[in-house]
């Protein structure tokens, strides 16, 4: 059988899968209720991105019967189970809320299965910088790769940007990771398409919502990715495939600080949120700027930076301080919109 006729199959069992879950979702009444901060106006079902992790699992099966000589290892086995465990709580969340203590606990021991499939979690780490760096190094690691998955989640909240913002990243990762990972990036990708075809439309369009599954199950299969091209590439930088998201995630949470506000509360401070909400410009344009603005610094960085670390760099820096620069300078002049918003919220 073909490479294109398995991929075909597969699509084609991804989107059987993804129209079962939206039967299961209706009849258990798993919605996603607009209210004041939210940026749709609809009742809409939530938890489609739980295709994600199912799309996962049927890599994994597909692989191992579509070749004897691999064995249950070659499937990462440990990311799968962290994504499972992460995915799994934050299905439950999007249900029943539940303790931040709780979902914090399941995503760093999760981030901790991640990093033993990664190799973090062997004698070379600390044989090589001593157990105390050693020890502080994974703790700072476990703390990124977390508060990056919930950077990423923030950021999901308008139709097509969770999906959008995927495939810019995984399409790049696809070019620059080992042929170990392409299949695994590539069925990725499809599950992201069929996400896609009920999710990346204008705004009272969707038919459903991705959901902390989704949001947080991608991140995962993200940060996992990105960090196997770390680890082989021994380069940080590659780090800039997040970088949109980075920018705008960090600088918003910054803000809310200066703010006094909780962190744990909804918002629409996102300069996305202020595109689609206050400037009103349609959600199908706003994450296709995400998604272009990603690809064009990813690809920028790809073929245009020289293969040295230093020249990495120096692109990271030089993108870094752009983006900022004109995130900051949007919201200068248009945060007052949102003022003005919560302003007419308090008089009501």
């Amino acid at each position: 059988m073909s490479t294109f006729t398995i991929y075909g199959i597969i699509l084609i069992v991804l989107l059987a899968l993804e129209l079962v879950y939206f039967k299961i979702a209706d009849k258990f009444n798993i919605i996603d209720k607009p209210n004041q901060r939210s940026s749709h106006t609809t009742i809409v079902l939530r938890g489609g991105g739980i295709i994600f992790l199912l799309g996962a699992w049927v890599w994994a099966v597909a692989l191992l019967i579509s070749d004897e000589g691999l064995a249950i290892s070659d499937c990462y086995p440990f990311f799968l189970l962290g994504l499972t465990l992460v995915a799994g709580i934050s299905f439950i969340d999007d249900i029943h809320s539940l303790p931040d203590s709780v979902r914090l606990f399941v995503q760093f021991t999760a981030a901790g299965l991640a990093f033993y499939q990664l190799g973090m979690l062997d004698g070379f780490w600390f044989e090589e910088n001593g157990a105390l760096l050693g020890i502080l190094f994974i703790l700072l690691a476990l703390i990124v790769y977390v508060g990056a998955t919930n950077v990423i989640n923030f950021m999901d909240g308008i139709n097509g940007i969770t999906a959008g913002y995927a495939l810019a990243v995984l399409t790049p990762l696809a070019v620059v990771s080992d042929c170990a990972d392409l299949s695994l990036i590539t069925v990725c990708i499809l599950s992201v398409l069929v996400f896609c075809i009920f999710n990346f439309r204008p705004k009272g369009k969707a038919k459903c919502f991705a959901g902390d599954v989704g949001s947080i199950g991608i991140a995962f299969i993200m940060l996992f990715l990105i960090g196997k091209v770390i680890i082989v590439k021994a380069d940080f930088t590659y780090l800039i495939f997040l970088l949109v998201y980075g920018v705008d995630g960090v600088l918003t949470i910054f803000h809310r600080i200066m703010l006094h506000e909780n962190l744990g509360e909804a918002h629409r401070k996102h300069a996305y949120q202020l595109m689609a909400n206050e400037l009103k410009i349609g959600h199908v344009k706003v994450s296709l700027l995400y998604m272009t603005l990603q690809l064009v610094v990813s690809f920028g960085f790809i073929c245009m930076c020289p293969n040295t670390i230093f020249a990495h760099w120096i692109y990271l820096a030089i993108a870094t301080v752009l983006l900022a620069v004109a995130y900051l300078l949007f919201k200068k002049k248009y945060y007052h919109l949102h003022e003005e918003y919560l302003a007419s919220l308090a008089r009501n």
